[in-house]
């Protein structure tokens, strides 16, 4: 039996150490995961900028050295590293370690740290399994070679070329030109193709004539693109591959790369490693707003400054790196941050608690309904003729993280429900999204883009994925009285209740045997025969499995997830992150508070439904809606 003075106890211990994670200024800043990945690419930047001209520094010497102690302290056993230190070795970070100490000497210091790796490598096929672990998508595969290539570890005709040339034509033609790189990459497809061009140039007389006569112009797309911080997307690998790029080929001292050392220089940690990202501000203060705003009996975190944070982080102008239009909102409040569909529909759903609940003068409320509508009308026009959302770029579909996705799309949907209205819902395609879904659940279950479990054949995460979905159905779906019914917008000729009972029966016969959720139902090992339980991922389950409004009791194994989610509370252990998140091109990364905001947002699910049985009447679900 569940008891809900103690689901209510441990829910107001995750809130308040949720609530003591916040910066002075109101919102939430988060810290992400060290990485061996960015660390690498951070020393071979800095040491291939001194080698080629920059001017030297004990400053610089003192970072690649801390850089160079972490990654020999973080060597994992099998001889590889892995992007966290909670993750297992890949081959594109033991390669990139490999070049980092090959670079600056450290390898030949320290020989069984490099044979040990070389072993690693070979046995997951060298190059050869590069290329295989991305696959088409050349955006990491050919930064880790042309870094591999700088190091003297491979011969350049191993490096593919990018056509950087094409980078000179307007933003609008990208969609229609097939670039080997995601549509984030596209500083990395400038440098890195100039490098190759630079040290290997194309036999062909008239692609040599070409790329020749489009290099300084191409070159100066980095610096239109590059932001204030110097960081591109605020990413250390990105930024590193630049600098290092430009370094290698005579640049070392341009204003592009000097601004790239100078965010390597201020994003080091502590202890000599670099995170992925600088933070994902706006992201982690969207989704802890959403948390704490399932149960209504507290709105203290509507905080006029946290409001104020939030309007001030949505785009006013065409964006430089992708040419967004205003209105979305990127996943920081810093300069390389870029608008998507995942972190808008975050702030629509954040704003909407604001509107309702913030107890704001008039004025106030018309500026939130003003940011609200932009940020509609932003998403609107994102969406692709799959009819689902990407994430930055409308029509890039080439590319893993350029198509649409259903976590994506789930959200976004949510996003533009909440500010509901007639106008906006038969405006475009919207109103067919959930078409998406349709097409895309395999074996009765949803697959995220932006989200994994290391431990699954193809690190993807049918939990996450298939969670987001359901969130949308009970949000659109799943309508109590009062509110907008689908039939109302012509849903229910498409979107038979069958789909969400088969996923909601899918995600119930994923549950461990302690109780908890992990990475799913196959066998992972003879011992325990399946995955690991996750905070993060036995909240997401709860919550999905809460969706349908049906009772706490429908699901019989729900009370041992909530008592494996309590006892996690009551040991303190709830904060124990998991690498589930994807930054790009398969890069883990863990974020500090992703397993406190997803146990807040279950245990208050659990505490609504609680009271929705106490007064037996069904429960609606966590999202507003305005009808038109």
């Amino acid at each position: 039996m569940i008891d809900p003075a103690r689901v209510r106890f441990c829910y107001e211990i995750a809130k308040q150490d949720l609530l003591n994670e916040r910066d002075p200024s109101g919102h939430w800043i988060g810290e992400l995961s060290t990485s061996a990945l960015s660390t690498a690419t951070a020393v071979s930047a800095l040491q291939l900028s001194l080698r080629n001209g920059s001017q030297s520094s004990d400053a610089d010497m003192s970072l690649i050295r801390g850089g160079v102690q972490y990654l020999l302290d973080h060597q994992n056993a099998d001889g590889g590293w892995g992007d966290t230190e909670l993750s297992y070795s890949n081959i594109a970070t033991t390669m990139l370690a490999v070049a980092a100490l090959t670079l600056t000497g450290d390898a030949e210091k320290n020989p069984s740290v490099l044979s040990a790796a070389n072993d690693y490598i070979k046995k997951k096929g060298g190059i050869d399994g590069l290329r295989a672990r991305y696959g088409k998508d050349k955006t990491f595969a050919v930064p880790i070679l042309t870094n591999y290539a700088l190091a003297g570890l491979v011969s350049w005709k191993e490096v593919a070329p990018l056509p950087f040339e094409a980078a000179v034509l307007p933003q609008s033609f990208y969609k229609f030109i097939q670039l080997p790189v995601v549509s984030y990459a596209i500083p990395a497809l400038v440098a890195i193709g100039q490098a190759k061009y630079y040290h290997d140039k194309p036999w062909n007389p008239v692609m040599r004539m070409i790329r020749g006569a489009t290099f300084n112009s191409a070159a100066n797309v980095l610096t239109k693109m590059q932001p204030e911080s110097g960081g591109y997307l605020e990413a250390i690998p990105l930024t590193s591959f630049v600098v290092m790029s430009l370094a290698s080929t005579g640049r070392a001292n341009s204003q592009v790369a000097q601004n790239g050392l100078r965010f390597i220089r201020e994003s080091v940690r502590s202890d000599g490693s670099w995170p992925i990202d600088t933070n994902l501000a706006t992201w982690v203060t969207t989704l802890s707003i959403n948390a704490l705003s399932v149960l209504e009996d507290d709105n203290s975190h509507l905080t006029p400054e946290c409001l104020e944070w939030l309007l001030d982080c949505q785009t006013k102008e065409i964006h430089p790196f992708t040419g967004a239009a205003p209105g979305g909102w990127g996943w920081t409040d810093l300069s390389g941050s870029v608008p998507d569909a995942d972190d808008t529909p975050g702030a629509l759903l954040a704003l909407r608690y604001f509107y309702d609940r913030g107890n704001f003068d008039q004025a106030t409320q018309e500026r939130i309904r003003t940011a609200a509508d932009n940020g509609c009308t932003w998403l609107v026009d994102l969406q692709n003729r799959d009819y689902g959302w990407p994430t930055f770029c409308r029509g890039w579909g080439t590319q893993p993280f350029d198509r649409s996705g259903c976590d994506i799309t789930a959200h976004a949907l949510r996003g533009l429900f909440a500010w509901f209205s007639c106008e906006l819902w038969e405006r475009g395609n919207v109103r067919y999204g959930p078409l998406y879904f349709l097409s895309q659940q395999q074996n009765d279950h949803w697959l995220p883009l932006w989200f994994g479990n290391q431990d699954r054949p193809e690190e993807d995460n049918p939990i996450y994925g298939t969670v987001k979905v359901l969130n949308y159905y009970r949000d659109v779906y799943f309508p109590t009285s009062g509110e907008v019914a689908p039939e109302e917008l012509g849903f229910t000729d498409f979107e038979p209740a069958k789909y969400p009972a088969r996923a909601l029966a899918w995600l119930a016969n994923q549950q461990n045997e302690d109780g908890g959720f992990g990475g799913g139902q196959a066998v992972k090992d003879a011992t325990n025969g399946r995955y690991e339980s996750s905070v993060e991922e036995t909240s997401l389950a709860i919550e999905g499995l809460l969706c349908d409004n049906k009772g706490i009791e429908n699901y019989p194994g729900l009370d041992k997830a909530i008592d494996w989610l309590c006892r996690r509370v009551e040991e303190n252990s709830h904060i124990e992150c998991s690498p589930i998140g994807f930054y790009f091109s398969k890069l883990w990364y863990y974020e500090k508070l992703y397993p406190r905001i997803m146990t807040v947002s279950a245990l208050a699910h659990v505490c609504r439904a609680l009271q929705a049985n106490e007064r037996g009447d069904a429960f609606s679900g966590s999202g507003t809606r305005e009808s038109s």
